[in-house]
């Protein structure tokens, strides 16, 4: 990317830039749960039908996907935003916040669909110097497995034209605003989920003898389940074994007969991951056996193991520079043990996931993700924006 394409790029994101904060805080205002986001389909299709973008709708039930360049010569890059919101009850004070009861964007998905809408203004105004064909994919519900990753490569997405390599940002409240973060190999882990059902026996809560308390299996498995981290794995593997949710009991005087377990296991390992499930049967089995209680185990897959391309993240690094300047690049140190089904795309070509900063304390944007109070300094845009476009020049022109 010539100084000045980097120049056009962030003058374009600094002129759209009232704009997109527009379309963030409208999509804000609607959020939308997993496979659920109409309202959002039908105003990313409105905006790239502005823009001038031909695009399909409809896929896996609400994605959209529009394409710049169709005929010309060239490979094709791909830019990803997620659409889908969460289940929580925003707690905050913007005259934007959330009007849909009980469902909030606390994860920034708003953020990155404005990002997305802005690269693709400032790369169809520069459309006769893009040196090929940008695909804009809008996907629905990253938040829940099994995702829509996964049903949109299904539905061909990384085909007709073939993508050659793909790119996403996402918000992240520890990196300041103004920063990119950066990280090859291994970013995010594999995340599965799991349910334990523990069966007993019930009865009277002065007789609990007559009985099996479903409720003390139930509190044994899952201090024990810790072990598998702490006992069965080698430490230098990162392991995450967490239990979300616990269903049982009637009343306090009853002898509780079944307990239901909700968790999640995470690994950055996949020989790691395969052994979990082996783990939950074998301390489980021998906890319920020792009590006289049963058990039902349903342990379910999910994302992969999220890993960046080292050439496609050197890439970014080097848009990154062109644009802002090296200081504006952040060195993701570690992995986290969250889960993102961008994985799925990064299965099929290369890429890299990209963690745009928002952190700003005169903001109050100083929430992680998933909390209800959630925000971003919006500033963040206009540098995501500009990013994403400079990143697409830079891969086709490579």
């Amino acid at each position: 990317m010539e100084d000045r394409i980097a120049e056009k790029i962030k003058n374009i994101s600094y002129q759209i830039f009232p704009t997109m904060v527009k379309l963030r805080r409208e999509l804000h205002q609607y959020p939308e749960l997993a496979f659920d986001e109409y309202k959002a389909s039908e105003r990313i299709a409105k905006e790239l039908k502005k823009i001038g973008i031909g695009f399909k709708k409809g896929i896996a039930k609400t994605g959209v996907v529009g394409i710049l360049n169709k005929v010309k010569k060239g490979k094709t890059v791909a830019l990803r935003a997620d659409m889908d919101a969460l289940p929580i009850v925003e707690q905050t004070n913007f005259p934007y916040k959330s009007k849909n009861k009980g469902i909030m964007h606390a994860c920034g998905h708003d953020v990155h669909m404005a990002c997305l809408i802005g690269a693709a203004k400032i790369l169809t105004r520069l459309k006769d110097e893009v040196p090929g064909k940008v695909k804009f994919i809008f996907q629905p519900s990253e938040e829940v497995t099994p995702g829509g990753a996964k049903p949109m490569v299904e539905a061909g997405v990384l085909k007709n034209p073939d993508v050659s390599g793909i790119f996403a940002l996402h918000c992240d409240s520890s990196i300041p605003v103004g920063k990119i973060g950066v990280r090859e190999g291994p970013t995010m882990a594999q995340a599965e989920s799991f349910d334990i059902t523990i069966i007993g026996k019930g009865g009277h809560g002065a007789r609990p003898h007559d009985g099996v308390d479903a409720i003390v299996v139930a509190s044994q498995v899952v201090q024990a389940l810790q072990t598998i981290a702490s006992r069965k794995i080698n430490p230098l593997e990162p392991v995450v074994i967490s239990i979300g949710k616990m269903e049982g009991g009637y009343a306090r005087n009853i002898i509780c007969d079944r307990v239901i377990l909700k968790g999640t296991a995470r690994t950055l390992n996949k020989e790691v991951a395969k052994k979990v499930p082996a783990f939950l049967k074998e301390i489980i089995s021998g906890i319920t056996k020792s009590a006289g209680a049963y058990f039902e185990l349903s342990y379910y897959g999910g994302y992969p193991i999220l890993i960046n391309h080292p050439k496609a993240t050197d890439l970014a690094r080097s848009s990154i520079a062109k644009l802002f300047g090296k200081d504006a690049i952040f060195e993701i140190e570690r992995p986290v043990m969250g889960g993102e089904d961008f994985a799925y795309y990064l299965q099929k070509v290369p890429g890299s996931f990209l963690r745009l900063g928002i952190r700003n304390p005169k903001k109050n944007a100083i929430y992680p993700w998933h909390h209800p109070k959630f925000t971003v300094d919006e500033d963040a845009i206009k540098i995501g924006s500009a990013v994403l476009a400079g990143v697409a020049f830079d891969f086709l022109s490579g």
